[in-house]
């Protein structure tokens, strides 16, 4: 599977998206929320339109599923289809913490198999396709990455945003083999992982086919385990995008911690 068209236009994207994204950063900008009362604000509409008009553009064949987007359910006839959130991470982006991402990913045939995740603020971006591998960039310096061998003494990522009683007990019941327990926000946590600066991260609560399309194909294509909560397998382009199991990454099968 030759994806690097797909590829090299997600990444430029997701800069261009990230770029238009910081010049609102810096600015002050109003905050509405949807009906879930999730916040949104002018940067995730600014950079859906960004990056929603060239994938049409580019990819007229495939089926674009976007956080900020309606959903056309004519995409389940697809097997082609863009998953994109751009902008994860929106209440960590109005905190101004600089913990939030560019999410683009792409499924075929309900496996997403290109996933590239852009940081706006340190402008470092990290990229996967099946057959191709995982890579990080920072400017000019690429390298490929591979998650870490670590079964002992393990370091956790959490969420900043969404801590949970179940999580809470995770931690206290393998305290013993946590070393320590990070905490950001949006898709960094898989990124982390990915890069083998981390080992373990478990997401309780529900997300969406957006929040981890792009995120999954990153740290699997690096050597990494991600399964749904029950340990199946997540799929994409469904029809029902929230996923209510939860999920979990891993290093390595041995940290798994349930």
């Amino acid at each position: 599977m030759n994806l690097i068209e797909e590829l090299n236009l997600a990444k430029a994207l997701s800069i261009k998206a990230g770029e238009a994204i910081m010049k609102i950063y810096s600015d002050s900008f109003e905050i509405e929320f949807k009906d879930d009362e999730s916040p949104i604000t002018i940067a995730d509409k600014t950079a859906n339109g960004i990056i929603v008009d060239e994938l049409k553009k580019h990819f007229s064949g495939y089926a674009i599923l976007s956080e900020e987007c309606e959903d056309d359910l004519s995409r389940l006839n697809n097997d082609w289809c863009w998953i994109v959130d751009p902008l994860d991470g929106t209440k960590e982006f109005i905190n101004k913490n600089g913990e939030f991402t560019v999410n683009i990913g792409l499924a075929y045939k309900n496996k997403v198999v290109l996933g590239v995740i852009y940081i706006p603020v340190t402008r470092e971006l990290y990229y996967a396709a099946k057959g191709f591998g995982s890579y990080y960039q920072k400017e000019s310096n690429i390298v490929k990455i591979s998650v870490s061998n670590r079964t002992e003494n393990i370091r956790m990522m959490a969420s900043r945003s969404h801590a949970t009683d179940k999580l809470k007990n995770l931690i206290e019941n393998n305290s013993h083999k946590i070393s320590n327990i990070k905490r950001v926000g949006s898709s960094l946590k898989g990124c982390f992982i990915a890069k083998g600066d981390a080992e373990v991260y478990y997401r309780f609560g529900p997300t969406k086919e957006w929040d981890t399309a792009a995120m999954q194909c990153i740290v699997e294509m690096a050597g990494g385990i991600f399964k749904q909560i029950d340990g199946t397998a997540m799929i994409y382009n469904r029809e029902n995008t929230l996923n209510h199991k939860g999920f979990y990454i891993l290093n390595n099968i041995e940290n798994e911690l349930l």
